[in-house]
């Protein structure tokens, strides 16, 4: 069956020296381009958040980053400023082969929702569009790399599963950041659900 290998926010602000790094995130580039070459298809995903995005702890008097919040659409990690629309930040790592994909998904660009899955955002109910695209294109097998592992990797990758796509997360292309055993979670989460973790 065809399939699409998606490519989740390896953008500057995910890597080492950005605003929300997570460590080791540049060094999965070269073997996520070397992967991109074999694929059927290209997605990738980019955090596009505006300036005043209501996840960001900047926008939450007396709140620090990586604290919790309550928001209408649930339980949200208050991060610091990241992604800003336009930013360095939010550009894709500058030895990503992006001329390899065939779609780019802005995510997070709603200033009231969160946006952690290439699919839906936090409310698990607003569809981004990818579902539609990859079943136009008959791209029923997802291969997932990409930043960080326990958030948008592991949220994309149950999502897929969820909406009946055969869906492989390829751990060794992907690095975690690990917020109070979030990636433990994540991966039992994804198990879970059916993702194939190879």
């Amino acid at each position: 069956m065809p399939h699409a290998l998606i490519v989740i926010d390896l953008q500057n602000d995910f890597c080492p020296g950005g605003a929300l790094a997570v460590a080791e995130g540049d060094q999965i580039v070269p073997d996520v381009n070397a992967r991109m070459a074999e694929a059927e298809a290209v997605i990738l995903t980019q955090d596009w958040h505006p300036a005043d995005h209501s996840s960001f702890a900047s926008q939450h008097a007396g709140r620090a980053p990586m604290s919790m919040i309550d928001m209408p659409y649930g339980p949200q990690v208050l991060w610091p400023d990241h992604c800003v629309q336009g930013s360095q930040g939010a550009a894709f790592h500058a030895a990503l082969t992006t001329d390899r994909a065939d779609l780019i998904i802005r995510k997070g660009f709603r200033r009231e929702i969160d946006s952690y899955s290439a699919f839906f955002e936090n409310d698990q109910s607003t569809p981004t569009g990818l579902e539609g695209y990859l079943r136009t294109r008959n791209l029923t097998e997802l291969e997932f790399v990409g930043l960080a592992t326990d958030f948008c990797v592991a949220w994309s990758a149950i999502d897929a599963a969820k909406l009946g796509f055969k869906v492989r997360v390829l751990t060794g292309l992907c690095r975690g950041i690990d917020l109070d055993g979030s990636m433990a979670r994540a991966l039992d989460d994804m198990s879970a659900a059916g993702v194939e973790l190879v």
